[in-house]
């Protein structure tokens, strides 16, 4: 084969035309202040004469190839046969046999799938490239097929046709490249599987059950990034019926994310224990979050559900609105109030409220599951309450359509989260578990032994147990005594039975909390808190909105 009559080009590549000259420097060149070649500095008469080294231009075509470490083969003509293979390529796969058939001379390029490749160059004129493909000696390399013709007008045949078109092969060792890329691979691979253990072990294994909602919850990781995000939720059970939701997300990504989101999600259980307003818990949650780390900044809603209101009591620090569902599938969206996020500081939340009657069902969520980079995020939203509004079933059906209709699939490339809970409109026999009582106390003398005879008359109706019968009416004495004594009008008893628990609460217009204390011999006071914590299974207090607090007890029914 005669090299000379064929040229090729590879891509990224420029012929570079050696620019030579055999005159001297000038003498007039040499004094006219310039700086004269460095090797024109050192020649002397007595030096003898260089080498005669041929430049690059002057080397056959041949010795090129030879000599260099990338492997080139040469195929000729439409049946691509093997016209030439370098040293390179020899000492790579061994010996070849030119003229062969390219599929029986070189099997080695099947495995990386070359040989279609071979076929797209010729019919196009134009060059192919296959990055990172591992051949049978189990290194990897680029493939580069570059068109070749020979040289001149119309080729040798005189038709410049396709039977003159050849294709040469070049292919590069980059298996240290492939092997540290799939080293990189794996190591965000592991980080990824590490951050999404964190953040699923930090998230609540069991969401609590509360008596007066059905919830469900559900949490699917980015799947196309190397690390999730800090996604979170919980359903915390408040006493007395009550039950606090939240939802929150951590802006960034990975470990760090995830660690802060379990922090912020632990305080929030802790500063629910104290049973405060949804936005005062906010605003401890913000001075949490500048003092975890002052370049991480989270949104966050925090929700509060009283059976006895029908209400969620909300704040938002910048999260997206909680979306509710009547029964006859109207969706209203909670746009008020809110904050910005977690960390910023310098900002007072305030708390709103929206109406979560019996049937309907409320929907809280992280940006996951509606933003979308195509698109603005309050269309996003739209199509999430057009999809609320069909969604029937129970929660956890809600949480599974929701995410269908959002497009969520496991190589989703974000995090997200969906809180769905539902206030049940029960009727029939489940409506005669729960049950609601209430009187108004108009103080004096008559109050304690009223309230009393209310409890009594409540409970027997209720049909509880004798023993059971007693204890609600002695918590109840004692927690109207205890508002009598330290209270202000008005003041009100309230029964309340669910299919699990009795609670029996007490309100007036004073907002100093009880709280239990050992009363020595001679105290007259300081018994009735003891005593409603000895018999009850749980107790607690609590300020109400407008002034004055709460009081409450509850006992745990026995299963039948």
């Amino acid at each position: 084969m005669n090299f000379t009559r064929w040229s090729a080009r590879l891509p990224g590549t420029q012929r570079r035309a050696a620019a030579r000259t055999d005159t001297a420097l000038s003498p007039d060149r040499r004094a006219d202040g310039s700086v004269p070649a460095a090797r024109a500095e050192q020649l002397t008469d007595e030096d003898p004469p260089a080498p005669d080294v041929p430049g690059v231009d002057e080397l056959p075509v041949r010795d090129v190839l030879d000599r260099v470490p990338a492997l080139v083969a040469l195929l000729h003509g439409p049946e691509h046969r093997l016209a030439y293979v370098n040293d390179a390529y020899v000492s790579a796969f061994g010996r070849r046999d030119l003229g062969a058939r390219a599929r029986e001379a070189l099997p080695e390029l099947d495995e990386p799938g070359l040989f279609p490749l071979l076929d797209q160059v010729q019919r196009s004129g134009r060059p192919r490239t296959l990055k990172s493909r591992k051949a049978p000696d189990g290194r990897s390399y680029t493939f580069t097929c570059t068109p070749v013709t020979e040289t001149g007008d119309e080729g040798r045949d005189g038709r410049g046709g396709r039977d003159d078109r050849g294709v040469l092969v070049f292919a590069t060792d980059v298996t240290d490249h492939a092997e540290a890329a799939g080293r990189l691979r794996a190591s965000e691979a592991s980080q990824r599987e590490t951050a999404v253990t964190l953040q699923r072990s930090l998230l609540p294994q069991k969401l609590e059950e509360p008596d007066d909602l059905r919830v469900a919850a559900t949490y699917h990781p980015g799947g196309t990034e190397a690390a999730v995000g800090g996604d979170w939720y919980d359903v915390i059970t408040l006493g007395g019926g009550r039950t606090a939701l939240v939802i929150g997300d951590v802006m960034g990504r990975g470990v760090r994310a995830a660690a802060v989101m379990g922090q912020l999600r632990t305080a929030v259980r802790a500063y629910a224990r104290l049973d405060l307003p949804p936005h005062e818990v906010l605003q401890l949650l913000d001075g949490l979050a500048a003092e975890i780390d002052a370049n991480q900044i989270a949104t966050c809603v925090y929700a509060i559900h009283d059976p006895n209101e029908g209400r969620l009591v909300y704040a938002s620090a910048g999260h997206l609105p909680i979306l509710v569902r009547d029964e006859n599938g109207t969706v209203q969206r909670a746009d008020e109030p809110t904050g910005p996020p977690l960390g910023t500081g310098g900002w007072i939340h305030t708390s709103g409220s929206i109406a979560l009657p019996p049937g309907s069902t409320a929907v809280l969520y992280t940006d996951g599951l509606v933003e979308r980079r195509d698109e603005d995020l309050d269309e996003g939203i739209a199509a999430l309450e057009r999809a609320l509004s069909g969604a029937g079933g129970t929660p956890q059906v809600v949480c599974d359509r929701l995410i269908r209709s959002a497009g969520v699939t496991p190589d989703h490339d974000d995090d997200v989260a969906v809180l769905v809970l539902q206030h049940p409109a029960r009727r029939g026999a489940e409506a005669e578990l729960f049950r609601n009582a209430a009187l108004e106390l108009l103080g004096g003398v008559e109050a304690a032994p009223r309230a009393r005879a209310f409890a009594s008359g409540v409970l027997t109706s209720w049909r509880f147990p004798t023993d059971l019968h007693d204890l609600g009416v002695l918590a109840t004495s004692e927690l109207v005594a205890n508002s009598l004594q330290h209270g202000i009008p008005p003041m009100r008893l309230r029964l309340r039975r669910t299919d699990r628990r009795l609670i029996i609460e007490v309100t007036d217009g004073d907002d100093h909390l009880p709280r239990r204390r050992r009363a020595e011999p001679g105290d007259e006071s300081g018994r009735g808190i003891a005593i409603v914590a000895t018999i009850a299974t749980n107790w607690g207090s609590r300020r109400t909105p407008g002034g004055g607090k709460a009081v409450w007890c509850e006992f745990v029914l026995q299963k039948p």
